[in-house]
């Protein structure tokens, strides 16, 4: 009996891991519910429709995207070829034509021999080596299967993120450590003065809110309120409650500030450090300015914007190995937007990885996980050892891979870790795939 491997969700995640299974020999069951059942943001029956945007990110030596583009196409990317074959004018990114786009991946799928798509909806997670692809809006049937299965605390129903700036971009004259009480120096703090404290609230009394769909209409309990929100309770109340000072002495002056932002690490090694409490839905431009008004984070490189929306995804550091299996059920991985990342081209690179790693356990083989310096390495590392207490899905950026060794320019620096990343990953793919990487590649 020939191995099988089961994928359940055909967006973009479910349809690179269906044909990166099928390339390396197994048979694919592609499960995906519409027509038959649509969710409230899809419209067509086609795979791997794009329901916000139709771009996969900015493009270049310079930019992480561009990396994880880069790699993808090195290990044969249905959703980069497709890309290419249908891409229009967007200056520095990489956008598509809807409608070619997704027909394009949808035939690819349907001419693989060895994929078979089932239109229906999967209530029950099937026996044997699975790679769950169902997205941020996995239907209520299912998401209760994967709360039975692995517990009720680790799903998240919606995403109430706050900003992550890039550690290396704070300005640490200006920035302290500090816990509360000296308890500890865990956390970096940014001091305002009552006049820095009046330009940041009038910015942010001014900035412009996303206006979600109505399948991302939350209601906003008090544990993740908007920073927008808790402003227009009042001007003290942002001071009283995410930015209160009590505790936080400013070394650089020995006292209290009159407000202050507090940063808290998002890795292990502190490239990537969170705006605690400011969970926001603002625009993304308004939330530039306001982040950049904070003093110590004038220049701050901004990584990941804070969302209000619904979505769900699984605490990715508390179950999932880098590899993409669950730590307690290892014929089980998951991808895409419901392992904890963020973005189309993120969500197909982690689709790509499952299913390699779904056929290679059914046909008996060990899983296998990129080098530290890819992208979609640096990524899966996160989704793993990210704080588990706090964890938000993730984007690919820079301050998932190591640092490069040169000095100079931000953009030698970036362009050093691209080539480092894209060498490592191809050779890679090379010595992992001794056998097969014309499959992979082809």
């Amino acid at each position: 009996m020939p191995a099988e491997v089961s994928v359940i969700g055909a967006g973009l995640s479910g349809a690179e891991a269906a044909l990166a299974a099928a390339r390396l020999g197994v048979k694919v069951w592609l499960y995906e519910m519409r027509p038959h059942k649509m969710t409230p943001a899809h419209h067509t029956q086609a795979l791997a429709e794009l329901v916000c945007s139709n771009s996969l990110g900015g493009e270049g030596e310079t930019n992480a995207k561009g990396l994880l583009q880069a790699e993808m196409r090195a290990a044969g990317s249905v959703v980069m070829h497709s890309a290419q074959a249908h891409r229009v004018p967007a200056g520095g990114a990489l956008a598509v034509e809807r409608e070619g786009f997704s027909q394009a991946i949808t035939q690819a799928v349907l001419a693989h021999p060895n994929i078979q798509l089932v239109r229906q909806e999967v209530e029950e997670i099937p026996a044997g080596t699975v790679a769950l692809a169902t997205g941020p809006l996995t239907s209520d049937t299912l998401a209760q299967q994967i709360k039975a299965r692995l517990g009720s605390e680790f799903l998240g129903f919606y995403d109430a993120a706050a900003p992550v700036v890039l550690g290396e971009s704070i300005n640490l004259e200006k920035a302290y450590r500090a816990g509360r009480y000296a308890q500890s120096d865990d956390y970096l703090n940014c001091p305002l003065n009552p006049q820095e404290y009046q330009h940041f609230y009038t910015l942010l009394s001014q900035a412009r809110a996303h206006t979600p769909h109505d399948w991302e209409r939350l209601e906003f309990f008090e544990g993740c309120m908007p920073i927008e929100e808790i402003a227009r309770r009042g001007f003290d109340t942002p001071r009283f409650g995410p930015m209160k000072p009590v505790g936080l002495r400013n070394p650089h002056t020995a006292e209290e500030p009159f407000a202050v932002v507090q940063l808290r690490a998002e890795d292990r090694a502190g490239q990537l450090w969170s705006l605690v409490g400011f969970q926001t839905g603002l625009k993304w431009g308004d939330q530039k300015l306001l982040v950049q008004s904070i003093p110590g984070l004038e220049a701050a490189e901004i990584v990941r914007y804070g969302v209000m929306h619904r979505n769900t995804y699984l605490n990715a550091p508390r179950l999932l190995e880098p590899t993409l299996q669950l730590r307690e059920h290892p014929n089980l991985l998951v991808c895409g937007v419901l392992s904890g990342v963020e973005g189309y081209l993120d969500s197909a690179a982690t689709g790509w990885l499952a299913g390699t790693n779904a056929a290679r356990l059914a046909l008996g083989l060990e899983p296998i996980v990129p080098p530290e310096t890819s992208m979609l390495g640096g990524l899966v590392r996160y989704l793993a050892g990210a704080n588990p207490n706090n964890f938000q899905p993730m984007n690919a950026n820079w301050g998932l891979v190591p640092p490069a060794p040169t000095r100079g320019k931000k953009a030698d620096k970036r362009a050093a870790m691209y080539h480092r990343g894209l060498e490592a990953f191809t050779a890679w793919l090379e010595a992992s795939h001794p056998s097969d990487a014309a499959a992979i590649n082809g």
